[in-house]
């Protein structure tokens, strides 16, 4: 069995060139540029014949079937391009293959856990780990919807691979905070137009501080990111001021709706209810980090929210 790999690009010259050397071992690579300006295209040259201009629409998944359509090979791995395939995925990958050959393939769709790599460090908590990607399967078994993250459509079995950070693939993700904020403003933008047009709803206060404080929760204390130390926060703090900005955008979509009293008054019971739900965390990490007497009086107030 053959496999074609599948890149889209946007001005990547920084990543591309490690991307590439990568994948080497694939029969075929394929690489579809959306208009870069710097020297994505003349790196990707050293590499490939096979690549495609698409339209910049802002984002990947308008551009990912296109992409995939071009492949010629048996499987397809899709991969960024600020990724890289470690030695040791290439030859699960490589398994995977030889399975097929001898009808003895686990699946026909896998998803690949990944290492992202976020302000010089493998962020292991705060929902990064292991972020399993569906990248590997047969053509024809999986189709993207042009929507924003969307999630991919498959057909066969799926199997997901063990998160093993050897074989997992290495994403150089946000290397500073401003690009985080950049690609946070820009995406934000194209989801809140999404929901504006595909939702009828009550945009007030609550609802932009439920988005704000549900996400904090969740990624600092539930997805352990106060266990990454000051990257844990940060990424805790930016992820949930990326959904609080989508909510603030879809009621500026709507005309900037008034709040009235009742609403207000459903603000400061969601606020209530934040503070319990802080309450409750902050006890539970005391719970997992003390013993004895300590440990007991703060499982009690860990049960009493308190």
């Amino acid at each position: 069995m053959k496999l074609s790999v599948v890149i889209n690009t946007k001005n990547a010259e920084k990543t591309l060139e490690a991307s590439l050397k990568s994948v080497k071992f694939a029969d075929e690579i394929i690489v579809v540029d959306m208009m870069s300006t710097d020297d994505t295209v003349k790196i990707a040259k050293k590499f490939t014949t096979s690549i495609f201009a698409h339209d910049d629409v802002g984002y990947v998944e308008p551009a990912r079937n296109f992409a995939i359509s071009k492949a010629m090979s048996d499987w397809i791995l899709i991969l960024d391009a600020d990724e890289e395939v470690p030695q040791e995925l290439a030859k699960v990958i490589k398994g995977i293959l030889k399975s097929d050959e001898k009808g003895q393939a686990t699946a026909d769709c896998y998803y690949v856990p990944r290492r992202n790599m976020i302000f010089g460090k493998w962020i292991e908590k705060t929902g990064w780990w292991p972020d399993h990607v569906l990248r590997l399967f047969k053509k024809g078994h999986v189709e993207w919807s042009d929507q924003i993250h969307s999630i991919p459509i498959t057909s066969g079995k799926v199997h997901e691979l063990s998160a093993v950070k050897e074989i997992a693939i290495i994403h150089h993700n946000f290397q500073h905070v401003d690009q985080y904020i950049d690609r946070m403003n820009k995406y934000s933008s194209i989801q809140a137009e999404e929901i504006s047009n595909a939702e009828d709803l009550e945009l007030d206060s609550k609802f932009i501080f439920r988005k704000f404080a549900s996400e904090l929760l969740s990624r600092l204390f539930a997805q352990r990111g106060i266990n990454d130390g000051s990257h844990g926060l940060s990424l805790s703090l930016l992820q949930a001021i990326s959904e609080a900005s989508v909510a603030m955008k879809v009621w500026d979509e709507k005309g900037f709706p008034e709040t009235n009293r009742e609403q207000e008054e459903e603000l400061m019971e969601e606020i209530s209810q934040f503070k319990k739900e802080l309450a409750y965390w902050i006890a539970d990490w005391h719970v997992e980090n003390n013993v004895g007497v300590n440990k007991l009086l703060w499982q009690v107030r860990r049960k009493l929210y308190i």
